[in-house]
């Protein structure tokens, strides 16, 4: 059984999180954990400095949340009420926000986090840092980033970009390979250089063990040139209707070029095709 944890501000971007995340493992067993935090601060006027005494939470944080908190778990069982096979559990804190998450991850064995991101505006953050940022660099768990415009349809096409620089731990890859098996997708492994030039030796093997690893799946290679990783990812993912795309945070050169950049009003992939970020454990 999987257990997901959903955080969640109470936005319209957060709820097209939960539907994509609910939508997603539809037919597998798992547990949600619906989870908001707010720094009590906040919720002071002028930021002064006070004793948070129990009655003073309750009132100006507890009540609040857990009524909204309700209104979401009301709103899911609007739209699934025949799902069987999810169970939902609300949580909340007020603590930092990334304190918060790491303290689910590991009191909940989470397996992934899932995540709404706000438009180009919503990702313009993330290169500054902003909690959909913070998370999936510093919290050592698998995380599916849901851009706000990205709508929930069976997933036929997964890219995954790798310059494969690096032998992965196996067991890494394996999110991506239950989602192609469980999806009946096909994988598309993606590799970029800014000129046409051959692998090494130690990219050829690494290569090697990844058709290995996905030799049970559908899966496919593509080589392309073009001085900008994001803009011939942008070109393949569009091409080619690429339903979501994975990544290994570890994998650095590729993963700050096309999550991390300045030009994120001209890719769209950015505000319509979910990332999944894998860490490994």
């Amino acid at each position: 059984m999987k257990n997901i944890l959903l955080p969640t501000d109470f936005s319209e971007n957060s709820w097209n999180a939960i539907d994509y995340a609910i939508r997603l493992f539809e037919n597998e067993a798992c547990n949600f954990y619906v989870l908001h935090v707010n720094k009590v601060t906040d919720n002071f006027m002028d930021g002064a400095p006070f004793l948070a005494d129990e009655e003073l939470l309750l009132k100006i944080y507890t009540k609040p949340t857990k009524r909204k908190l309700r209104q979401v778990m009301k709103r899911i069982a609007v739209h699934y009420p025949d799902n069987k096979n999810h169970r939902f559990y609300t949580l909340s804190d007020y603590n930092f926000f990334i304190d918060a998450i790491r303290k689910q991850v590991e009191e909940n064995r989470i397996d992934l986090i899932v995540m709404g991101t706000k438009g180009t505006s919503g990702l313009k953050e993330i290169i500054v840092g902003s909690n959909t940022g913070d998370v999936i660099t510093k919290v050592k768990c698998n995380t599916l980033v849901v851009p706000e415009q990205a709508k929930f349809t069976p997933l036929k096409e997964i890219a995954f970009p790798t310059d494969f620089s690096m032998n992965y731990n196996l067991e890494i890859l394996e999110p991506i390979s239950d989602l192609v098996e469980e999806q009946k997708a096909a994988l598309r492994i993606v590799h970029v250089s800014k000129k046409k030039i051959e692998l090494n030796s130690e990219q050829k093997l690494n290569r090697e063990l990844v058709d290995d690893y996905f030799s049970d799946v559908e899966h496919s290679f593509h080589y392309l040139t073009n001085k900008r990783i994001e803009d011939a990812i942008e070109c393949f993912v569009q091409s080619r209707h690429v339903d979501l795309i994975s990544m290994v945070a570890k994998n650095l050169n590729y993963f700050q070029q096309i999550l991390f950049h300045s030009r994120v009003e001209e890719i769209s992939y950015h505000t319509e095709t979910p990332f999944l970020v894998l860490h490994e454990k």
